[in-house]
């Protein structure tokens, strides 16, 4: 499994950034069971700080099931809003249902908006 410590895991996870009342965290690239964990620190830490969480979803090319599970985890700890998910990522949440339960948003800007 890849750690937060090394050059690979740590790819998937972009800068953070204040946006309005929340925290944005970028993510890129694929995102499965052994890349997720330096994007799941990024998350839980935002959550625990700020009452918005913005995922800037833009640059993520894959995410798989264990992905998900996360996204759906946060929702339940936070105010969390998806942005600017792929056609993969829209696809993932279309066929799972989570569309009808993440907050989706076309790009940052309308997630902070929203």
């Amino acid at each position: 499994m890849t750690g937060a410590g090394d050059g690979y895991g740590q790819s998937v996870v972009g800068d953070g950034y204040p946006a309005g009342a929340g925290w944005v965290v970028e993510a890129r690239g694929e995102l499965d069971q052994d890349t997720l964990v330096p994007l799941e620190e990024a998350l839980t830490a935002a959550a625990g700080r700020h009452p918005l969480v913005i995922l800037d979803a833009g640059s993520i090319t894959f995410g798989d099931s264990s992905f998900l599970n996360l996204l759906l985890r946060l929702h339940r700890l936070t105010t969390l809003r998806i942005a600017a998910p792929g056609e993969q990522l829209r696809r993932l949440f279309a066929v799972t249902g989570a569309d009808t339960v993440l907050s989706l948003h076309e790009s940052v800007e309308a997630a902070v908006g929203a």
